[in-house]
């Protein structure tokens, strides 16, 4: 038994994740995946890598982005179109319990590791299937990412100012949202594999539908009213305030208010206590539609005093409100410090990195950063000679012929 005094194991120790996709989406869905314990084996083309390792600011070299995304994984350099690298990935499969994979569709089938194949080697495998449009339909063929799903999903039909163009964001957020649906799609599975006879499973998730999801209703409205939603800037249709106000001091900050009782305490915060007697007052979108009587209200007080100031005053009253941040700003949040949202973590190459803790907290099997992103085919060896007994002659003749790294 284990002794009191030993750290609490993350709920997904003995589960065992090939994580075979690239850039953003699958790798996010192993990323939790392996910051929750699960044991994680990044395979990558041997000379190319992932191309996640070239995205973003990297320090002597060193892409930072890598270090986060690929957390807690063991690293492969291994050819899955050279017919031993697909021979040696589909043994790897056969001891693995998920696999994580966002090839064009057919891509596995036509290297001899699809499905079919990979369950007769291993039952219970769950193969989660990662891309752009599904791999049904008439896009399905089509190279698919992020930007497309944000394009086509009415996100950015929706952003940006009423008088401006469509909107897309700097950052990758149709790709995170698949990847987090992903490893909640993975968790079912294997809950299925579970009490449902051990048996496993294909999971096909495309960028595209989890993205339409967090837009909202848009097609809804559309088929029961006829309307068609249009962009307003930072305004909401659902309620107000709801925007982002310059204070006396040059920042920004956010207010919402959602809730009826918050929209009251802001109209007596700004000292106008009159507008909750309109009519209009008792409903959000009542309130939205008077957007400009209520942001003028709110922006004129806001704009005659510091953040500091309007940060304390809306605490006081018990008003939402929250400052626009930057990255600098976040990481001496006093919150973000104390609860650990950001933490540091020792990298081989770099030293002390601080990056996003595990997503979310558990009191009895927390996740936890177990070492950063490694290099490319820095465990192709201790891979393949623990799990399939290879020999460091035939692990060199592959080398040789790029077959791993």
């Amino acid at each position: 038994m284990p002794s009191t005094d030993d750290p609490p194991q993350p709920p997904l120790v003995g589960l065992r994740v090939l994580d075979v996709s690239t850039i953003l989406a699958g790798p996010i869905c192993c990323q939790i995946l392996g910051d929750f314990g699960a044991e994680v084996i990044k395979i990558e083309h041997p000379s190319a890598g992932d191309g996640m390792r070239g995205h973003g600011p990297k320090k002597h070299g060193v892409p930072l982005w890598w270090k986060e995304i690929s957390r807690n994984k063991r690293t492969l350099g291994l050819s899955l179109k050279a017919p031993e690298g697909a021979a040696i990935f589909r043994r790897l499969a056969a001891t693995a319990d998920v696999v994580v994979e966002n090839f064009r569709p057919g891509t596995l089938e036509r290297w001899g590791v699809g499905p079919d194949v990979l369950h007769q080697d291993n039952e219970g495998l769950v193969i989660a299937r990662l891309t752009g449009f599904g791999q049904t339909g008439p896009y399905a063929g089509r190279p698919g990412f992020g930007t497309l799903a944000e394009a086509m999903s009415g996100f950015a039909h929706m952003t940006g100012e009423p008088d401006g163009p469509p909107t897309l964001p700097s950052f990758g957020l149709a790709d995170t949202i698949c990847g987090i649906a992903a490893s909640s799609a993975v968790l079912m599975a294997l809950r299925h594999r579970e009490v449902g006879g051990g048996s496993g499973q294909v999971i096909d998730i495309n960028i595209l539908e989890p993205m339409m999801a967090a837009v909202g209703p848009a097609p809804t409205v559309y088929q029961q009213l006829g309307v068609v939603q249009t962009r307003h800037g930072n305004r909401s249709t659902n309620n107000a305030p709801r925007n982002t106000y310059r204070t006396a001091d040059g920042s920004w900050v956010a207010v919402s208010a959602s809730a009826q009782r918050i929209a009251e305490r802001v109209a007596r915060l700004v000292g106008r206590p009159e507008l909750i007697d309109e009519p209009w007052f008792a409903s959000g979108t009542g309130r939205a539609e008077h957007a400009d009587v209520v942001d003028e209200a709110v922006g004129a007080w806001i704009a005659a005093r510091t953040r500091a100031e309007v940060l304390a005053a809306f605490d006081e009253a018990q008003a939402a409100v929250a400052p626009v941040y930057d990255a600098r700003d976040l990481m001496n949040d006093p919150h973000v410090r104390e609860t650990e949202m950001l933490v540091e973590v020792d990298d081989d190459e770099l030293g002390p990195m601080l990056m996003h803790n595990v997503m979310w907290r558990m009191s009895r099997t927390p996740g936890r950063i177990r070492h950063t992103g490694r290099q490319l085919g820095a465990d192709t060896a201790a891979v393949l000679a623990d799990e399939l007994g290879m020999g460091e002659d035939e692990l060199a003749r592959l080398r040789q012929e790029g077959v791993v790294a």
